[in-house]
């Protein structure tokens, strides 16, 4: 929510900085996101002069365009070529001189000398729209005579600076959704810090009832929907634009002024957060308000024009004939005021926050009404918010206020009574507050002390704080006022020290990498490290020479010590499968142990036996099956390819730093390799041959990856864990269809991409590859995304296309590559 620094100050008197402001505002639970300078115009009209035209002649290559020189109060007349219909000589003008940066909502041109057709403008002449003080652009601005040439335009205009203040306003604190209600939280924190300070809202008590021309009925019909409605008449109004001091407020937010009845109501549900409605009276049919339901299905028309069907339980404003408004949610098509309005009436209400909330839900609505009364507004500021939009109406549009105040209440909102204990508050604070101190923030808060004793108080709590309703939110409300930074660290700390070392990471990071597997439906298995070497027979990758035999064998199944998990993973989904289970995800940790014959020593016995600790991943049968909501799907080693990936970011290592290239051996009919750039293997990954497959009697399709634990940690040693802000930039994506030879690979795309563009480039990504007819023989057809994104800006298309202009030469020069 955005929140006026000069604003603020007309609630409560303080002499912080707008920064000194938004750390108090942080520090009592009100984070403040940031703070901007802005202007009441975007610009803040510098560069813009007041100018004389002092002739005005016709263009002789145009029949539009006028040739005009202009004095700008510098002594000498400039030279402007104007094509606005009205431009004439004699005429007081705004001028946007050489360098002048305009704005179109957020895009932005500079001033610059130029030619047209052949006559030389120096400046531009300005209409309403192009400076930003109006939208009409029917010819340029013509000032009063009494306009002096010379004038700054931002002097003339009176721009005045504010600064923005960015304040996060969590969902319990509907109290803080307006002006007033962050100054009641700052005037508590200037109290507590010991600075002199006042809270002061502006008087209603000019409130009369001048006649009763102008009695509209109020009937709630429906009292848990709406415990408070009020109403009022001003009668004779001139609906016209608000004074400047108004439509400087609500610019300086971020809203757009629309006419002073619209302005009023806006600026009072952001000053003190009670949304208001003005309707047009004469549009009241039947001369009374009735707030209640309509049937199910009933059509309404809303002010975007569009044509809604309503609940029975959507609480509804109406006349004696039709629905005119969604109650403190959104206005119907011919609910508002327009420059035809002569009489309005004026509504204030309270209304159930969670009828608000599931009717703004159940229609697709948010707007400034329904963000505040879906959290709880003030019950008890209905009639003050009333009041002084009458007040308002009347000063800035005119008329008479022209009835009674109608003001239909169910139950008058009452004060939450909280027993504090002055203990319980040391306990949950760990500090002990002084009881002065204690009293004094509750107070400030403008908590009632209906009684107090040796070991507490009686709180009222106000009820527009919905989250103060026991003695622990009070606690927490006292706490945020006194300062969660003046609570001190203890001297001392209590704890048994030991030392985590290589063995303690290792294991951490196998139970997060588990629990992430687990997450994704695999089930963990547990193998015997005791083998039948007759597996490893004729093996290349996992040669018999290097298993370290038993030398007192139990049986020939369990003669040898694995030098892979992948056979004992077999034999685990040869066991489910015989026995219907087939579709099986499985991952298992464990050490594979070798012997080298070439080291052996007879001094050293171990020097030829060395063991490795290793997760073996496992995916076979169907991804989905038997499925109302998708179609039987088998797995596939890109599925598997996804766990593997998973896993490497998981452990902070990212794909495209490491290498990975193309295998293919007696255990994997196709695979991947990943390595460090130092060669390191840390995985491997593939389709297990159909002669392995056969061997165990297994049908489908296994899809196996071995991951070296020892070298993954060893790899995350370099992994530097660092935190940085999410951008607020824009992500852009740019797709390419690339013609390649069909031996190519994507992860030679992927290296090359990298490579060209390091910074900006966050993803490369595949997601299309089609090999057939109509391409050329030994091509295939390749579609790349590439995700490029600057933190520090948004990028431009100049940018974009320089970046894409490189990845495109260098992927044809280095891979022959061809968009097609």
């Amino acid at each position: 929510m955005n929140i006026s620094y000069n604003w603020l100050k007309e609630y409560v008197n303080f002499d912080l900085t707008p920064d000194e402001v938004a750390a108090a505002l942080t520090s009592i639970g009100l984070e403040t996101g940031g703070v901007e300078e802005v202007q009441t115009i975007k610009g803040g009209l510098e560069g813009l002069v007041i100018g004389e035209v002092l002739t005005c002649t016709e263009h002789p290559n145009s029949d539009h365009l006028h040739i005009t020189t202009v004095n700008l109060g510098n002594g000498e007349p400039t030279q402007i070529v104007c094509g606005a219909p009205n431009v004439a000589a004699g005429q007081k003008v705004v001028v946007a001189t050489l360098g002048t940066k305009l704005y179109d909502g957020d895009e932005c041109f500079t001033i610059k000398k130029s030619k047209i057709r052949g006559v030389e403008s120096i400046g531009m002449i300005c209409a309403e729209d192009e400076i930003g003080i109006g939208t009409s652009h029917d010819g340029i601005i013509v000032l009063p005579a009494d306009a002096i040439p010379g004038t700054l335009a931002k002097d003339y205009y009176n721009v005045k600076s504010d600064y923005v203040l960015e304040v996060d306003i969590t969902p319990n604190r509907a109290d803080a959704c307006s002006h007033y209600g962050v100054a009641r939280d700052l005037y508590a924190y200037l109290i507590q810090n010991g600075k002199q300070a006042t809270l002061q809202r502006p008087s209603v008590d000019a409130f009369a009832v001048e006649n009763h021309d102008l009695d509209i009925k109020v009937t709630v019909e429906n009292t848990e929907a709406c415990p408070r409605y009020a109403g009022v008449t001003v009668k004779g109004v001139t609906v016209k634009e608000s004074p400047e001091w108004l439509q400087n407020k609500l610019r300086i937010i971020g809203l757009r002024p629309i006419n002073n009845v619209v302005d009023i109501t806006n600026y009072i549900v952001h000053a003190f957060g009670q949304p208001l409605h003005c309707f047009d009276a004469d549009k009241i049919k039947g001369g009374e308000v009735i707030v209640r339901t309509m049937p199910e299905g009933t059509p309404f028309v809303t002010l975007d024009e569009v044509e809604r069907k309503l609940s029975d339980r959507d609480l509804m404003i109406c006349d004696k004939e039709e629905a005119m408004c969604i109650a403190g949610v959104f206005g119907g098509l011919d609910s508002g005021s327009t420059e035809n309005t002569k009489d309005v009436f004026i509504e204030s209400a309270y209304f159930h926050p969670t009828w608000v909330r599931k009717t703004a839900r159940r229609h697709g609505l948010n707007t400034d009404a329904s963000f505040r009364f879906e959290r709880g507004i003030d019950p008890n500021i209905t009639i003050y918010c009333l009041k002084l939009a009458a007040l308002m109406v009347k000063e800035l549009a005119g008329g008479t206020i022209s009835s009674e105040i109608k003001d239909v209440c169910a139950a008058p909102a009452k004060d939450f009574i909280v027993e504090l204990s002055y203990e319980k508050v040391h306990s949950l604070v760990g500090k002990v507050i002084p009881v002065d101190t204690i009293k004094s923030i509750v107070s400030s808060l403008e908590m009632k002390i209906m009684n107090e004793t040796a070991d507490g108080l009686t709180l009222a709590v106000p009820p527009y704080r919905v989250d103060v309703q026991r003695d622990c939110d009070v606690i927490e409300d006292i706490l945020r006022i006194y300062g969660y930074n003046n609570v001190e660290i203890p001297a001392t700390l209590n704890s048994s020290l030991t030392t985590k070392g290589d063995a303690d990471k290792s294991n951490k990071l196998q139970n997060l990498v588990a629990e992430q597997l687990v997450g994704c439906g695999f089930n963990e298995i547990l193998n015997n490290s005791l083998t039948r070497a007759g597996y490893y027979d004729g093996l290349e990758t996992y040669p018999s020479k290097n298993l370290v035999m038993l030398m007192n064998p139990l049986s020939a199944d369990l003669n040898g010590m694995r030098q892979t998990l992948l056979f004992g993973g077999l034999e685990s989904i040869a066991h489910n499968a015989n026995r219907r289970n087939a579709d099986l995800k499985f991952f298992e940790f464990g050490n594979c142990y070798y012997f080298d014959a070439e080291k052996k020593n007879p001094e050293k016995v171990l020097a030829a036996y060395y063991e490795d600790y290793h997760l073996g991943i496992w995916v076979t049968g169907k991804r989905v099956e038997n499925s109302w909501a998708h179609p039987n799907e088998n797995t596939s080693v890109y599925e598997l390819k996804a766990y593997v990936e998973n896993i490497f970011k998981r452990l902070g290592l990212e794909m495209h730093n490491l290498v990975i290239g193309h295998l293919s051996n007696d255990i994997f009919a196709s695979a991947l390799s990943i390595h460090t750039k130092g060669g390191k293997r840390l995985a491997t990954l593939g389709i297990v041959t159909k002669k392995l497959l056969k061997a165990f009697d297994i049908d489908n399709e296994v899809y196996y990856a071995d991951l070296n634990w020892n070298e993954l940690m060893r790899a995350t040693r370099s992994v530097k864990i660092s935190y940085k802000e999410l951008s607020k930039y824009p992500a852009v994506k740019r797709d390419l269809a690339l013609l390649i030879d069909k031996g190519v690979q994507f992860a030679e795309i992927e290296k090359i991409a990298y490579e060209t563009e390091k910074k900006l480039l966050k993803e490369v990504t595949l997601f299309d590859v089609y090999e057939g007819k109509n391409l050329e023989a030994g091509k295939k057809s390749y579609a790349v995304s590439f995700l490029l994104q600057d933190e520090n800006q948004t990028l431009n298309d100049k940018m974009i296309d320089k970046i894409m202009s490189k990845l495109v030469k260098n992927l044809e020069e280095k891979l022959g590559a061809k968009l097609r």
